[in-house]
Formats: C-alpha cells, sequence, structure tokens
C-alpha cells in the first residue's frame, strides 16, 4: 500500500519529528538518504521505520540493490507528494528512516587523550562538521553545554555524514562544574582564544581538553577562566577569525600531527 494523504497518522507522526520537543519525548530522529542510513545499519541503530518514495523507485532511483539492504526493516510506500511532505531538504532522494537515539552514555571516558568541549555552539552545521572531523580522527567523546544546537537537529545529523553514530555527545547541565571535574582529574584544559600569545602549536595534547566557544561570543568569561592555555590559530591574512568547525578542525589535525611525529 502507497501512502497519498499527509494527514495520514504515520505519517504525522515523522513529520513532529522535525520538533526537538517531539524528538525529546519519543526519543527518536530520523535521517535522509542512502548514505545515512547505510551507516546506520552498519553501526547497528535502533531503526524503527524507513519510508520510500513510491515515485523515486518506479523511477529506478532507488535501486533494488538497496532496496534489498532494508528489506528485513519496517518499510512504509509514500507518494511523492507526502514524502516531499515529512522530508527536511528541499531535493530530497527518496529515502529516510526513524531511528531511536539509544541510551544516552552519561559518564565521560578519562583515559582518551582528547575531549572536544562545546559551549554554546549552535549552528548546525558547525556542530555536525565537528562531530564528523572528530569521527575522521577517531575520537569518540563530546561534552556539550545546553545551550548548543540539538544534535538530533535534522540539519546536524546530515552534516555528520553518519559520525551520528558513532561520536557519544553527552550535555553538560553546567559545563563550569563538568571542567572543574576534568581539571581534579589532570586533564588539561586548552581554550581557543584570540588575546593570546600562544598557538595551537604550542601545545602538548596529551590528556586535554580542548574548549569550542559560540559563533558570535566564543566562549563564555566564566568557562574560559578555568583554562590552563590560552591558544588562537596563527593567520597571516586579513581574516580576524575562523568558522567554529573549521578552527576546531585545524587544532584537532594538530593533535594527529603530533601523534604522527
Amino acid at each position: 500500500m502507497v501512502i497519498t494523504s499527509k494527514d495520514n497518522e504515520q505519517i504525522k507522526y515523522i513529520r513532529k519529528l522535525k520538533d526537538k520537543k517531539a524528538r525529546d519525548v519519543r526519543g527518536e530522529f530520523f535521517i535522509e538518504g542512502m548514505k545515512l542510513i547505510r551507516e546506520a545499519i552498519e553501526e547497528n541503530a535502533d531503526i524503527k521505520t524507513i519510508v520510500i518514495c513510491d515515485d523515486c523507485v518506479k523511477a529506478g532511483e532507488i535501486s533494488k540493490k538497496e532496496l534489498y539492504a532494508i528489506a528485513k526493516y519496517n518499510c512504509i510506500y509514500a507518494s511523492e507528494n507526502v514524502f516531499h511532505n515529512i522530508a527536511d531538504v528541499q531535493t530530497p532522494q527518496g529515502i529516510l528512516a526513524v531511528v531511536g537515539k539509544g541510551e544516552p552514555k552519561e559518564e565521560i571516558k578519562y583515559d582518551e587523550d582528547i575531549i572536544v568541549v562545546l559551549d554554546d555552539v549552535q549552528d548546525p552545521g558547525n556542530m555536525g562538521t565537528i562531530l564528523r572531523t572528530m569521527d575522521s580522527i577517531g575520537l569518540k567523546q563530546v561534552v556539550a553545554s545546553k545551550g548548543c544546537v540539538d544534535i538530533y537537529n535534522p540539519k546536524v545529523v546530515r552534516a555528520t555524514m553518519g559520525a551520528i553514530f558513532r561520536v557519544n555527545v553527552m550535555e553538560s547541565d553546567d559545563l563550569k562544574e563538568t571542567i572543574k571535574d576534568l581539571k581534579k582529574r589532570k586533564i588539561q584544559i586548552v581554550a581557543t582564544s584570540p588575546n593570546t600569545q600562544d598557538t595551537i602549536y604550542d601545545v602538548k595534547y596529551k590528556k586535554t581538553a580542548i574548549v569550542v566557544g559560540n559563533e558570535s561570543n566564543g566562549i563564555s568569561e566564566e568557562v574560559m577562566a578555568l583554562a590552563d592555555k590560552k591558544v588562537k590559530i596563527p593567520m597571516l591574512g586579513r581574516a580576524e577569525s575562523l568558522n567554529a568547525s573549521v578552527a576546531t578542525g585545524i587544532t584537532l589535525y594538530e593533535y594527529v600531527r603530533q601523534r604522527l611525529t
């Protein structure tokens, strides 16, 4: 059966997952495109339902091989008009899935070299790209303040390119107290700041928490006051600052350079 009404209960249920409150209450979010669905399958994510655009199948936009890969899951078909109604992108790929968040992992693993700490990072693209960059390095945990964008926001999920299934994001109710706890455990707190002479190349990234600030206001004063080291990225051009995800990537890859040498 192909769902042709936007008022279908299953369709209304999925559409509501665009809202953070609904995602929090239900413990579910949705992913779009075959790449993310493949990632979810490979990581044994809790896939609840897969929605397929019937017209896209008829047009050959979704291959038989891909349909075979998802056949064991609960699949429903929707008309193109209905599918576009629930998709979050303007040009959807014709397939999306509802996925359970799983139980949140609230315990920080203090034995890892690098922990990324996000202080009110609010841009979905930045958040997703930071998680993707961490995944490329093999880093597994992020501490995010309550003021950060929801990691299950559809735009964040798309930007992670699958890292959402591999990087554990822990929300801190009080980031200042969380950082104090990290310091008690002999973890070096490194904060990115333009107001310092030290650069990212002057730090040894061993048992270190790297703090990244809000796109507009940077790191809050109370969090900055707890930093053991403040560092900046040296820039030779006229730009005074970098995008939060770009700055994070440059800093994290200095850690990689040190590991390789």
